[in-house]
């Protein structure tokens, strides 16, 4: 899903500002469910269709003070927005 995707799906919905955003632990809604803590900027090297690795950006990478303390992204990895949850 894209932002624009999920903006459009949100916009559907027509809901107030303030309603919560909670996460499922996976698709089918196994698990419970959390609160959307945090968001991010992430590198994303898919590994197939339904998982991959996350690594920092290449901005993060550069200012970080170590380095070398993270692994460099694959050339193949896109920039995403990583959804944290609470739990």
């Amino acid at each position: 899903m894209t932002i624009d995707e999920l903006r459009e799906r949100l916009d559907q919905l027509d809901l107030p500002g303030n309603t919560p955003v909670v996460m499922t632990k996976d698709a089918a809604g196994n698990g419970g469910a959390s609160p959307l803590a945090d968001l991010a900027l992430a590198m994303y090297a898919a590994e197939s269709t339904w998982a991959g690795e996350l690594y920092v950006t290449p901005e993060q990478r550069t200012t970080a003070t170590e380095g070398d303390e993270y692994d460099e992204a694959p050339e193949d990895a896109v920039l995403v927005v990583v959804l944290d949850p609470t739990n």
